[in-house]
């Protein structure tokens, strides 16, 4: 990531201030193009799908795979760069499809799949060339984003905090359920930024970056129902578990940071990587219903101890999801202002 995406400390999630575009240009890369002719299947002999979501939906439909309005990162600006001290973070956001990324990002990765295996269909990751990578090449900077439709996501470390120590929680995400990083460990909840009703944003009461991560825990630590954008607009101030985890929040209970925003190198999926600490009375009182099985995917059976070495064991040793590995590690490395007592 850039330099400033990363940022020097952690700051509260209510810092970050959202910014809308109403008029965006359609991007230069779209995942039409016929450098993705190769990766995208058959629908016939000699004939290709025209996009890659056709093709998933067609041949390999995960559970949750729905063409949903989500917001789309146009810019990320810190006070460093606009001149203001008083800015910590601020994002542009237009309007995009969540087939737009499937699309662009499916193609991006299956191109280097389709680069990385031999004759035989080995893995062979020495392959791996730029000049091979006809696609990839299209977009020099993947940080120019009016080139191609860079979804975000909101990922969320949970971190579970007592006098006796500090702990957290990974799902095992279900290839079968997910459209990406199936298989992997994943910190949670992780969901796209997207609206949960059908008003549109800026108005919109889900154009909120805590929302939108409540409504994560609500669906994958609770199991409840997902909240599609084709209903009425939450009443967050009343209904649970958001009256809970916004009091909680309120007064200090639950603490909820951002500590940068990310984009994965082999999809280009944006992500804002968060991190929220809960008093262990706290986590245990909302979530003492916690499921094991969710829409996406299996919570790992360990109670992982928030410690450098667990964090290291991880890291080099699991598959993590990215956006997971950049929480982990950011978070550990702010574990001081994160949680001062963790030694």
């Amino acid at each position: 990531m850039p330099p400033n995406w990363r940022l020097a400390k952690p700051v509260d999630l209510e810092l970050v201030e959202l910014e809308w575009q109403e008029d965006v240009s359609r991007p230069a890369v779209d995942g039409g193009e016929r450098e993705t002719l190769r990766v995208r299947p058959l629908i016939e002999p000699g004939h290709a799908y025209t996009r890659y979501h056709r093709a998933m939906r067609d041949l390999a439909r995960p559970r949750l795979f729905e063409n949903r309005l989500c917001y789309r990162l146009l810019n990320v600006c810190t006070g460093d760069e606009s001149g203001n001290d008083r800015l910590a973070l601020r994002l542009t956001l237009g309007s995009m499809c969540y087939f737009d990324m499937i699309d662009f990002g499916e193609s991006l990765a299956h191109e280097v799949a389709l680069i990385a295996t031999d004759e035989n269909r080995n893995l062979a990751p020495d392959h791996i060339a730029w000049e091979a990578l006809n696609f990839r090449r299209l977009m020099r900077d993947p940080f120019e984003l009016a080139q191609y439709p860079l979804l975000m996501s909101i990922s969320t470390l949970t971190i579970r905090y007592s006098k006796a120590g500090a702990t957290f929680f990974l799902l095992r995400r279900n290839p079968a359920k997910v459209a990406i990083a199936g298989g992997m460990l994943s910190v949670f909840p992780t969901g796209v930024f997207q609206p949960a009703s059908v008003l549109p944003a800026p108005n919109s009461p889900d154009f909120n970056l805590w929302r939108n991560v409540m409504r994560e825990y609500s669906e994958e630590y609770l199991g409840n129902p997902e909240h599609d954008g084709g209903g009425s607009p939450i009443d967050y101030e009343n209904e649970e578990p958001f009256r809970s985890l916004d009091a909680a929040r309120k007064d200090g209970r639950i603490r909820a940071y951002c500590l940068g925003v990310g984009v994965d190198a082999l999809n280009y999926v944006g992500d804002v990587l968060t991190v929220a600490v809960f008093e262990a009375e706290t986590f245990d009182y909302i979530f003492g219903n916690m499921v094991k099985y969710n829409d996406e995917g299996e919570v790992d059976a360990e109670e992982f101890t928030f410690d450098g070495s667990t964090v290291e064991r991880l890291l080099t040793t699991e598959s993590m999801a990215p956006s997971g590995a950049a929480c982990l590690r950011l978070a550990w490395l702010h574990h001081a202002e994160i949680a001062p007592t963790i030694a």
